[in-house]
This record gives structure tokens, C-alpha cells and sequence, in this order.
């Protein structure tokens, strides 16, 4: 077996294909160490700035074609921050955004942070009495939002600031404003004209926390991630290395800025490598295709469901995608049904992976280059300065190649912890800083990471155990279905059986046992699919991930006995 000495981890010999060292059950990553900055009074909007910018454009708002340039970026973020300071905002303050993307998005972040205050964001679609407990559990003292949310802050009573779509504030704006508490309300474009020399002096700490963002709670509540400004500058500077060569192009920002995919690889990483983002305000897969036609984009960020729905769409030839070249996917792993249509469809693209949590500032695993990619099943290989164990959920024995266990991660973007939740951050990170996923995993021989599935999602059938994303890739490619989603359904004798959730493609006149019998093809008898219900599309959150659990609800509240 060829070995390499690591460095620093005093001189433990690992297997150079893998990673994977015997005598400590640690995978460390294959890629080269990333370096960054030494200075401990250091906030993450300054390291950004203090990147050289080759392109003169930031910003892009895709409905409007409004351009921010990278001088009246950080002009602004100076702006505010410094409007900020004057109505009482201090270091530690916590800020609540309430708004869909838009090109003032990382301008509100950034100068929040630039005073050492603290980020937290929600999804505009969460309902008032949802927002009011996450600005109640995060002690915000502030909210920025857009007008036509202002309804949904009522439960919250905290004091507003209000973000147009355009710089000022329209008339039409100012009237959707509804304020029956008459809490204190100020415009965003108020507090950008303040005086740039008024910004206060403030020491912010790496160690400070930037942003508290709420994990997604697919499968169970929600809980506040502390990301300090080190764990974020780390991220920021593997964003560096890793797309150092496209710093040039044009990226279409069709993820939510409020999760941690679009706010910190997008907001603060592509900004730092000084490339233009065409924001996509609302998503639609027809606006997407007509902003990559329109600005001529060249990189496009995406997730599964995107993509699945990129490689079936039939109305791509109304659109020039000429200018694509790059595709980045990250959500899930993505199965080789779909990688080999995506190729088939797009063969001058080239598609890349990456796996990471908000645990883990969005980062932790990636394939890099299409050969990567085509490591079929594989989200990629470990990051750089990321460590990973595959760990036996019940021994909790490190576990050595190609067996499966929970992928725990360690390395300097895992988060400080779970905000005021000391319970939940000692079950998630252990006193060494591995944090447990919450991944069923393995690792092969040549050191790339497959996650087979959430490790509470697992079906339990007789004994067996059935990783419900296996059935979704098969599903998926049968011709006639568009989307799908599997769920354990409760059986008496079996324990659970598989239940399958189908979106037909339009047209098709698919029946049930025609699914269970393209399934039942191709898998063990315990893996077949018992039961079949079709739908008209597939609860996701605006992160792509699948909201298992809402089917989970609807099948248990719908079905009471099963068949097998």
C-alpha cells in the first residue's frame, strides 16, 4: 500500500489513494491545505474586500438590469454599517432579514457583520408565528425587510427597516406597509446615505460570531448554527482555490441567499473572487434560462431538483445557453442516471459536486472537475484541511474503507455551536470538534465520499435496511416521471415498508403497479416499493433538500393500513 507522511499529525502514515489512516480511523483530505490569514482581528466583510477585484461589476438585478459596481458595493456596505451604528446597532446585536434575494442582500450582510452585529435570516415563505419564534430564539433587536412582507413581522414586533426593490422607496411601496403596532419603521436607502466617515471603529474577533442561521429542520425542529467570522473567512478562502480559475465569470445566483449555499458560497465566496452575480429575485426555470440567455452567464449554481428539471425541461430551445460553462450542484448526491442525461444533454458543460451542511458553512466535501463528477454516486473527495471519519452508529468504532457508517467531520469551518442549545450542540460535536453528520456514508479506495442517505430516513423493513434516495434515482429515470419521493410507511409485520411519492411527467397516464413493477426489476425483494401515491410535485425547502417529513405526515394521516 503507497503511503504519505501528513504533516502536522505527527508523521501518521496514510494509505495516498484513500486518505484513510489505520492507526486512527481518520480520512484526511487528498487536496492541497489551504492557508489563512493569521491576524485574530480580522471581520469577514474586510477580508473580502481586501481581495483584488477583476471585474468592475458585483452586482446584477436579472429583472431590472440594475448594476452595482464593486467601489459602490463597498460604498454602501460602509454606508449602512455606519447608518446602522447611529440608530443603536452595536457589536453582538443580532439582525433579522426577512426578504427574497435581491442585489442588497449581501450589502445588509456584509455591513452587519462589519460591526461585529450578528446575521440571521429566515425563508420568506415561513408564516408570521414561525419568523416570531426565530426572531424571539435568536434575540434580534432589528428586522430588514421587504414591504410586501411586513404582514409577517406583526407576531415579532421588532422595529423595521424596509428594502425596495429598487434603491428608494416607491409610493406603491410605502402603501403595501402594513403597521397596525406602529412599530418604528426606516428605509433602507435612509441609512445607505449616511455619512461613510461616521462608521464606527469597531474590533471584531474571528472568533466573533458572523451569522445564525437556522439548519432546515427536514427531520426535526430547526436550531440556530453559530458560524463565526473564522469559520466563514475558512470557507471563503477554499471558495479561492477552488474556482481561482473562473474569477472572470458571470454566475446567476438562483439559490436563496438566506440559506447557507446562497449566502456564503454566493454572497461572500463568488464576491471575494471579484466575479459579477446576476441575482435571480423569484425563481422560475424559464426567468433562470432567460438570465443566462440575457447576461450571457457562464457559471450556474444549482441544486438536484433544478437540475433534474434543467435535463427534462422541454422549452430550452427558446433559450441561447451558449455561454454556460460551468454547472455546480450541491443539495445531493446526484445518481448516474442523471449525471450520464445531464452530460447527454449538456456535453460542453461541466458539472461539479460539493456536499456541506450549515453545521459546516457549507462545505466539507466536492468534486472538482467533471472527471470527478463521474465518479458516479460520489459527491467528490474531502476538502481541503477537512478530516472525516466513517463512524458505527451504534459501536461508534471508526470504521475503514467502503463500510458504511455516519460521516463525522472536523476541520475549520464546523460551527462554534448550536445558539443558546448546549444540549444539542454536545450530541452534534464531541470534545475532540468532530461533528456527526447525521450522513450514512462510505468512503472507497480512492478516497470519494457516497452519502447513501439521512441516517433517520433509513427504512426499516424486516430487519433491512433501505436508503430511500436509491429508490428516488431509480424512480426518477424511468421516462415517465418527472420527480419522486420515498418514505417509510408504518406495516405491522414488516416494521415499515417503502412508499413512493410520483409526479408524472405531463401526459403520461402511469399507474401504480406499473411503478412498483419497474422498481421491483431492478432491486432486492426487500427494496421494492408496496405503495404508490401520485402528486403534482414533491414538497422541497428553497434549498433543494426534500422535505421527507411533510410526506411522512401526509401518508400517515391519509392511509391506515398498508399493503404488502
Amino acid at each position: 500500500m503507497a503511503t504519505r507522511t501528513v504533516s502536522g499529525s505527527a508523521g501518521l502514515e496514510i494509505d495516498s489513494r484513500s486518505g484513510y489512516c489505520n492507526s486512527n480511523g481518520i480520512y484526511y483530505s487528498k487536496r492541497k491545505k489551504v492557508t489563512f490569514p493569521q491576524d485574530e482581528y480580522l471581520d469577514l466583510p474586510t477580508f473580502i474586500s481586501s481581495q483584488p477585484h477583476t471585474n468592475h461589476i458585483a452586482l446584477v438585478d436579472s429583472a431590472t438590469g440594475n448594476k452595482i459596481s464593486y467601489s459602490e458595493l463597498w460604498h454602501s456596505v460602509r454606508s449602512l454599517a455606519a447608518g446602522l451604528s447611529q440608530i443603536g446597532v452595536k457589536k453582538g446585536d443580532t439582525i433579522f432579514i426577512l426578504s427574497p434575494n435581491s442585489v442588497h442582500f449581501p450589502i445588509i450582510c456584509m455591513a452587519i457583520m462589519s460591526i461585529g452585529a450578528i446575521v440571521t435570516t429566515t425563508n420568506p415563505l415561513n408564516t408570521a408565528k414561525e419568523i416570531a419564534k426565530q426572531a424571539a430564539d435568536s434575540n434580534a433587536m432589528l428586522a430588514f425587510v421587504t414591504p410586501e412582507l411586513t404582514r409577517k413581522m406583526d407576531d415579532s414586533n421588532l422595529p423595521l427597516v424596509l428594502i425596495s426593490a429598487h434603491h428608494f422607496l416607491s409610493l406603491s411601496d410605502i402603501h403595501q406597509v402594513k403597521n397596525p403596532k406602529n412599530v418604528s419603521i426606516r428605509f433602507l436607502s435612509e441609512l445607505m446615505a449616511s455619512d461613510t466617515n461616521q462608521m464606527p471603529a469597531v474590533k471584531v474577533h474571528q472568533d466573533d460570531t458572523a451569522t445564525l442561521l437556522y439548519s432546515s429542520g427536514t427531520t426535526g425542529p430547526s436550531k440556530g448554527v453559530i458560524s463565526t467570522h473564522r469559520n466563514l473567512i475558512a470557507m471563503v478562502c477554499m471558495a479561492l482555490t477552488r474556482f481561482h480559475s473562473v474569477r472572470k465569470d458571470t454566475f446567476l445566483c438562483t439559490v436563496p441567499m438566506f440559506h447557507i449555499y446562497g449566502l456564503a458560497r454566493i454572497a461572500c465566496g463568488f464576491l471575494a473572487l471579484g466575479s459579477t452575480i446576476v441575482v435571480l429575485s423569484k425563481f422560475g426555470l424559464g426567468e433562470m434560462l432567460g438570465a443566462i440567455d440575457k447576461y450571457k452567464v457562464t457559471f450556474l449554481p444549482l441544486v438536484p431538483a433544478i437540475l433534474v428539471a434543467l435535463t427534462k425541461s422541454e422549452i430550452l430551445n427558446k433559450y441561447d445557453l451558449g455561454s454556460l460553462r460551468t454547472v455546480q450542484c450541491g443539495g445531493a448526491a446526484l445518481s448516474k442516471e442523471i449525471i450520464e442525461e445531464f452530460i447527454s444533454s449538456f456535453p460542453k458543460i461541466v458539472l461539479l459536486q460539493s456536499y456541506g451542511m450549515t453545521e459546516t458553512a457549507g462545505t466539507g466535501v466536492s468534486a472538482d472537475t467533471l472527471e470527478e463528477s463521474r465518479h458516479y454516486g460520489s459527491t467528490g473527495m474531502v476538502s481541503p484541511n477537512i478530516e472525516a471519519k466513517i463512524v458505527d452508529p451504534d459501536s461508534g468504532i471508526s470504521l475503514p474503507i467502503n463500510q458504511r457508517g455516519e460521516l463525522w467531520l472536523r476541520g475549520p469551518t464546523v460551527m462554534k455551536g448550536y445558539f443558546s442549545n448546549p444540549e444539542a450542540t454536545s450530541a452534534a460535536v464531541d470534545k475532540n470538534g468532530w461533528l456527526r453528520t447525521g450522513d450514512l456514508c462510505y468512503i472507497d479506495s480512492e478516497g470519494y465520499v457516497f452519502v447513501v442517505d439521512r441516517l433517520k430516513e433509513l427504512i426499516k423493513y424486516k430487519g433491512y435496511q433501505v436508503a430511500p434516495v436509491e429508490l428516488e434515482a431509480l424512480l426518477v429515470s424511468h421516462p415517465e416521471i418527472a420527480d419522486a419521493a420515498v418514505i417509510p410507511f408504518p406495516d405491522k409485520e414488516a416494521g415499515q415498508v417503502p412508499m413512493a411519492y410520483v409526479v408524472r411527467k405531463q401526459g403520461s397516464t402511469l399507474s401504480e403497479f406499473s411503478v412498483i413493477d419497474f422498481v421491483a426489476k431492478q432491486v432486492a425483494p426487500y427494496k421494492r416499493v408496496r405503495r404508490v401515491a401520485f402528486v403534482s410535485g414533491i414538497p422541497r425547502s428553497t434549498a433543494g433538500k426534500l422535505l421527507r417529513k411533510d410526506l411522512i405526515k401526509l401518508s400517515t394521516s391519509r392511509f391506515k393500513t398498508s399493503k404488502i
